[in-house]
């Protein structure tokens, strides 16, 4: 039916490298940006929000909430990434190891002066970007930021706060990532994109490392509520570089134990879902405006190493409509009594909102069925931002926006 959500199961045969793309996401390897995002004077874990009573409404045995509104003081989990990767590549230009240089290291007066000044340049809709400019301005660094069009005036303004040269642009975001690579290569500048391509690849892989932190602080979270192990992970992707972020981490830690592990896009950028449906591995593209109000999901273009890592592990893709997103953030911030509040952005909530729909709706009985999904789960979700844009936010929230 119109405007429902679609899904499809992961059919593609396994390359000849499923196993060896995990090693970017091995657990040593991500227990290192851990390290380095606990260096900063702002770093707290962030919340995990149990939701016991949305569960036994909607017969599942356990939600869990992994509420990134408290990341930093920013609203959303984007800085993890960004911030590791801006550290790993002056790690890389001072010729250290990054596990020897905490952010007060960075920011000593020797150092500056072996670096000089670095501007690191960036496309977003908004969290990465303000991430990245918050990282430069910590750092003593210089930021310019591109946002496509139709961008939030606020978002940009929050850029703009932490020190940034930002702009909106007419282009898409894919476009606004060329933009940003073509003007970081002609000023010697530096490209900090969670989206890779062929010959850039590595600060890509950093800043999924980066947002592997994320990823231990709930499975320790979860241990400490009794949970050793998820059994299902709802998980939502732009470009698929958190998606396979969390899906790496956790598929290099629990091996064939991992839990079922299901991608939520936008239905107005499902590169992931339109990759997966064509079963023969290669990534597809989706173009035009994308104009969803999951902005930090539009994105057309799946990043081709965090796509190795979703098409040889994870179960499920959706293409989730606009009202899936809005449902998502209606419930979660107006919980059950008992239940935690959480204040989840568009972009963060569609998962809580598309397992909703799955579990009341008879519409995806076959889907709910497949999935595995009873009273046994434990469903774990990533709340990826806050209000980020407040007014969107109430129109939403208050005087609902975007039904089915």
């Amino acid at each position: 039916m119109k405007n429902n959500i679609k899904y499809v199961f992961n059919e593609i045969e396994k390359g000849s490298n499923f196993l060896s793309c995990l090693d970017i996401l091995k657990k040593e390897e991500v227990e290192k940006a851990k390290k380095f995002h606990s260096s900063f004077p702002q770093y707290e874990i962030t919340p995990l929000a149990k939701l016991s009573n949305l569960a036994k409404n909607i017969g599942v045995g356990g939600i869990f909430v992994k509420d990134e509104s408290y990341r930093f003081g920013l609203n959303a989990f984007k800085v993890l990434g960004g911030s590791y990767a801006m550290a790993k590549y002056l790690a890389s230009k001072l010729d250290e190891d990054i596990s020897n240089l905490d952010y007060q290291k960075l920011i000593s007066k020797d150092i500056k002066e072996r670096l000089g000044d670095v501007t690191f340049y960036t496309a977003t809709d908004g969290n990465h970007g303000r991430g990245v400019a918050w990282t430069a301005n910590r750092l003593n660094q210089k930021a310019v930021v591109y946002m496509p069009f139709g961008s939030s005036i606020t978002r940009l303004e929050n850029i703009k706060k932490e020190g940034a040269e930002a702009s909106i642009t007419d282009m898409n975001y894919d476009d606004a990532v060329r933009l940003a690579a073509k003007n970081a290569e002609e000023t010697n500048g530096v490209i900090v994109q969670d989206t890779a391509w062929e010959g850039y690849e590595e600060i890509p892989t950093w800043i999924m490392q980066g947002y592997g932190t994320m990823a231990l602080e709930a499975i320790e979270q979860l241990k400490s509520c009794g949970v050793e192990r998820p059994t299902h992970i709802f998980v939502q992707a732009g470009v698929g570089s958190l998606a396979a972020a969390v899906q790496g981490v956790f598929a290099s830690i629990y091996g064939k134990d991992c839990p079922i592990t299901v991608i939520a896009e936008s239905d107005l950028a499902d590169c992931l879902y339109k990759s997966a449906k064509a079963k023969d591995g290669k990534p597809r593209f989706v173009g035009g405006t994308m104009q969803t109000i999951m902005a930090g999901l539009a994105c057309g273009e799946p990043n081709t190493i965090g796509w190795e890592i979703l098409k040889n592990y994870s179960t499920a893709f959706l293409s989730c409509p606009d009202w899936s997103a809005a449902n998502g953030m209606r419930i979660l911030g107006n919980p059950l009594d008992g239940d935690d509040y959480v204040k989840s952005g568009e972009s963060g909530a569609v998962t809580a909102g598309v397992l909703y729909e799955i579990m009341k709706n008879d519409d995806y009985k076959e889907l709910r069925e497949q999935l595995k999904l009873d009273a046994e789960s434990k469903v774990l979700l990533f709340s990826t931002e806050g209000d980020t844009d407040p007014e969107k936010y109430r129109d939403i929230v208050w005087f609902g926006e975007h039904t089915k």
